[in-house]
């Protein structure tokens, strides 16, 4: 019997060890093979596919990030001694032992993904960070845009799991021990490592939860950055903060049962939780990041292989004063149940924006922007541009026009009779009195009598691309625009008379460059009315507040011009307007037309227009509207049709006359 055991034993040694040289000579071929074609250690630090963006607001402070941040490359030497320490202690405790495998590591996953009833390799893979940063690295493997349908598939196939996989990420993983120092694996995966919100890597990470760079971090803070590598999305201290800190308590006991940390220290660290930057903490002008994102360069923005800098107009007291102003008066006045939307834009005269809101939610990144892209009917808020036509005209805030049943024949759609809101007529009325009430008949009026191709025209050059009606139902607003569009055109009557194009980028750089290669897109353009007539329209307007159907959005100290709009059934509600510093426009309404409950322009939109226009003029030294002040100028005379000849006026509306009596 012993015999044959020895017999035995030797069979299997004989088998055994010539079995174990082929696979190992196998293996070291295999790892020849892939060391040969591992690249410099530089060429991989940065793995991304695309670019990233970073912009700043007015004042040259980070507010918002897009695309694959990478702050640049760092070291295992060069980031925080924490970090460092974190990371290992979290993800790979033996990560200075072992040869890139570690067969203890293996077999504690394995016995613990069955003892939870999974598959070997499913559940904890016992993977170490040279065979992480393997995956990451995806074998050697680049992105192919020909091979992929998209990157998101490529990323998708580089984690697959596999026991034909894990064999070749074992293979890489000895590669690369052999390829580089234990410290170059580490600072490869300290670069490539997904960390939650857009940042890939250490130094990307550090600025975008704390404003600091990845050498300067605490051991609360790395704690927090270890401790997302595992679920980045979902740990991110912007999702979830207090779900970050929870794992960075995690991360704190093992550094301390590994002899990173003492007691003390580690007390000291989870009395003082990481507490994220400013910029991460607020999420500020989300909607205003993706407008601009979309109007610049898609090479330079969407599509960047460059890290870029964007300088914007943003604001960020402005942007926190429009947030805060929708916030309230919704707590205050609206359901909680009520799916109603609002968005609000804020820019000066010249047609800088420094605040955006698209929605409710003022924290999205990416959704849907209704300051830009939801396109209304302005209903009233129309108005202004039919009086500026008649005043550069020759018409005046005391010209007169008769309120009364008004009806048209209209070829196509037959007999057509506005009615005001209120269904009165008031008689003889002056144009400063229509504008006031928002009467529907004299606006239809004086829109005819001047003519729909001038209104059209003055509409057109204040910035109002949209197609505008053809009927004479275009002097109430009958076609849509978008807020962005409407604030913009106001922010014209404004500044005096002058188109302005609404902006929002300043200047545009790469990363270590101090040449801007892209610069403002937009500001104040051609004249489109006299001054004259803009200040007298701005007094107009001014009236509309103080005692009109905007006396909701009367401020206590500074003078205010605006007008309101509803548009049929109710379906939008707006209140546009200015100080002398600012332009905020205000739209309301559901993204599916429903119609508003007891609400007009004049009610809940005038009061968030309100509520913005005090957090943003708070400690502003108080500037009258640049308006005519009635007793400048002798009493107007009420007839509305004795005016001068508009051919002697370089603005559009004297060119398109020239043009219409055949003049040069």
């Amino acid at each position: 019997m012993k015999a044959v055991v020895a017999w035995a034993l030797r069979l299997i040694w004989a088998i055994g060890w010539r079995f174990t040289a082929v696979v190992s000579l196998i293996l070291a071929l295999a790892t020849g093979y892939t060391y040969a074609k591992l690249p410099d250690i530089s060429e991989v630090l940065d793995g991304r596919a695309r670019g990233s963006v970073t912009l700043l607001d007015v004042k040259g402070d980070v507010f918002a990030w897009r695309g694959d941040q990478f702050g640049g490359v760092v070291t295992a030497g060069t980031v925080s001694p924490y970090l460092r320490d974190a990371v290992v202690a979290t993800e790979d405790r033996r990560f200075y032992l072992h040869p890139g495998i570690d067969p203890i590591g293996i077999a504690s996953a394995v016995r613990i993904n069955l003892g939870e009833g999974r598959g070997p390799l499913t559940g904890h893979g016992g993977s170490t960070i040279t065979q992480q940063t393997a995956k990451l690295m995806c074998l050697g493997v680049a992105y192919d845009e020909a091979q992929w349908d998209s990157e998101a598939d490529y990323v998708a196939d580089c984690r697959r799991t596999t026991l034909w996989r894990k064999a070749k990420e074992a293979v890489y993983a000895l590669a690369m021990e052999v390829k580089y120092t234990k410290n170059e694996i580490l600072s490869i995966y300290l670069n490539r490592a997904y960390m939650g919100a857009g940042a890939y890597g250490a130094e990307a990470a550090a600025q975008r939860y704390f404003g600091k760079n990845a050498a300067e971090l605490n051991a609360q803070e790395s704690a927090v950055l270890a401790g997302l590598l595992t679920a980045p999305s979902r740990l991110a201290p912007t999702t979830d903060l207090e779900r970050s800190r929870d794992r960075a308590e995690t991360v704190l006991r093992l550094m301390t049962e590994q002899g990173y940390l003492t007691e003390a220290e580690a007390r000291a660290a989870r009395s003082d939780p990481a507490t994220l930057s400013e910029a991460a903490e607020a999420q500020a002008g989300g909607y205003f990041a993706d407008w601009v994102m979309a109007s610049g360069p898609e090479f330079f923005t969407r599509d960047t292989t460059e890290d870029v800098i964007i300088r914007t107009t943003l604001d960020q007291r402005i942007q926190s004063a429009a947030e805060d102003a929708l916030k309230t008066v919704f707590a205050e006045k609206v359901d909680e149940d009520s799916g109603a939307q609002a968005a609000i834009v804020i820019m000066s005269a010249d047609g800088a924006v420094r605040g955006m809101v698209g929605g409710r939610d003022t924290t999205v990144a990416g959704g849907f922007n209704r300051a830009t892209q939801a396109r209304r009917q302005t209903g009233s808020a129309f108005k202004p541009f039919v009086y500026a036509t008649a005043l550069e005209l020759g018409y005046d805030h005391a010209s007169t026009v008769v309120d009364e049943p008004y009806c048209q024949d209209i070829p196509g759609s037959g007999r057509w009779c506005p009615e005001n809101y209120g269904k009165r007529h008031y008689g003889r009325v002056t144009l400063t009195e229509a504008l006031r009430k928002s009467l529907n008949i004299p606006a239809v009026k004086v829109s005819e009598s001047v003519g729909r191709d001038l209104v059209r025209r003055v509409a057109n050059e204040f910035g109002i691309e949209s197609d505008l009606a053809d009927g004479p139902a275009l002097a109430l607003g009958a076609s849509e625009s978008t807020l962005l569009e409407m604030t913009g055109a106001y922010a014209g009557i404004l500044n005096g008379g002058s188109s302005v194009t609404p902006y929002g980028l300043v200047e545009l750089r790469l990363l270590g460059e101090e040449t801007p290669l892209v610069g403002t897109s937009g500001g104040i353009g051609e004249r489109v009315i006299r001054e004259d007539a803009a200040r007298e329209l701005i007094y107009m307007m001014h009236r509309v507040v103080t005692d009109g159907t905007g006396t909701r959005a009367t401020l206590p100290e500074w003078e205010a011009a605006g007008k309101t709009g509803t548009t049929q059934a109710a379906r939008d509600a707006w209140f546009l307007g200015f100080t002398a510093d600012y332009v905020a426009g205000v739209w309301m309404g559901y993204d599916d037309n429903t119609p508003l409950t007891a609400v007009t322009g004049g009610g809940l939109p005038a009061e968030i227009w309100r509520e913005t226009m005090l957090r943003v003029n708070e400690g502003l030294p108080v500037r009258p509207l640049p308006m005519l002040r009635p007793a400048e100028r002798p009493t107007a005379d009420p007839e509305p049709l004795r005016r001068p000849d508009p051919r002697e006026r370089a603005t559009p509306v004297g060119d398109l006359i020239r043009r219409l009596l055949g003049g040069d």
